[in-house]
């Protein structure tokens, strides 16, 4: 089996859909460590990427008014259980056009994997995208760290996924910084289920820079064994008529260590940021419940918790 078909077998594993990668109609990139495996692109679309030793750079172009009818699917990983890559990533979306990125990230014999993504994304007036990004890991994990600086122009809108619920997350850092423009929209999320020693680091700014521009940070973190997270939600009020929103839910069993840290601040009077944080525990009464139908206790919280998780 070639390399490229074993990433994509590990990607239908991670909840990929095989007919979105292979239909001839949809862009596509696969890439395992520092080359790029498979590629397709569509009219109006880009998708350039430049290999070398030690990087991969791809470079994403959406020409203005174009709305792609199919996702994009991107596909990275490392296919053995040692090794390291790292993805420059460079996006940008025309006035007025749309995109749906599907990302998968698949590691699934990792032991000793070091995965690094710095991405600069630019969406244009009116440009729309969404960019679900999903992990597979292996039984060791894998060093995590995904950075990136997005800019919204007027009335762009910006929504972003991130999960990682199935494997050892190993050490993940998340560092994701949004300027949003006049009436632009930002909405991030982030679901990782933690075991062992994990440890995971969210940190999600979005600066509420124009008139009327609106922002969602929200995650959802559950932990168990010795792991342990720290998230950190920041938004920035600052402008007429600006409004933004941090939400953060913790779940913590055994001797997990879960710290929220919503940071909310406003330098114009017209705009309102808020901010809610809950750490807690499975809740006992649904736990109960699930062990009373024949679930043993592991298997209730699992449930519980992928259920929190979503």
């Amino acid at each position: 089996m070639s390399e490229r078909d074993r990433l994509i077998e590990s990607v239908v594993a991670s909840g990929g859909l095989r007919h979105e990668i292979e239909d001839p109609h949809a862009a596509h990139l696969a890439v395992v460590g520092h080359r790029a495996v498979a590629a397709r692109t569509v009219d109006g679309l880009t998708v350039d990427a430049v290999e070398s030793d030690d990087d991969i750079t791809v470079r994403v172009r959406l020409a203005p008014g174009v709305k792609l009818d199919h996702p994009v699917c991107l596909c990275f990983g490392l296919l053995g259980a040692e090794g390291r890559q790292h993805v420059t990533m460079d996006v940008g979306l025309g006035k007025g056009s749309e995109a749906h990125v599907k990302a998968h990230c698949v590691f699934p014999g990792a032991e000793r994997v070091t995965h690094a993504m710095d991405a600069t994304v630019r969406l244009d007036e009116g440009a729309r995208m969404r960019y679900d990004e999903v992990h597979l890991h292996g039984p060791g994990g894998v060093d995590v760290e995904a950075r990136a600086k997005i800019t919204l122009g007027t009335g762009a809108r910006y929504i972003t996924d991130f999960s990682l619920l199935e494997g050892r997350v190993g050490h993940l850092v998340i560092d994701f910084d949004v300027d949003a423009g006049e009436r632009a929209i930002a909405e991030m999320s982030a679901r990782v289920y933690a075991h062992g020693d994990d440890r995971v680091e969210i940190r999600e700014r979005v600066a509420l820079a124009g008139p009327g521009a609106r922002s969602l940070i929200r995650s959802r973190i559950a932990l168990d064994g010795d792991a342990e997270a720290v998230v950190t939600g920041i938004t920035e009020g600052n402008a007429p008529g600006a409004r933004g929103h941090v939400d953060c839910t913790e779940i913590v069993r055994e001797r997990a260590v879960a710290r929220a840290v919503p940071l909310v601040s406003v330098s114009h009077p017209g705009a309102k940021v808020t901010h809610e944080a809950a750490i807690g525990s499975v809740d006992q009464a649904q736990l109960d419940t699930l062990m009373s139908r024949g679930l043993s206790p592991e298997r209730a919280v699992d449930v519980i918790v992928k259920g929190i998780l979503g």
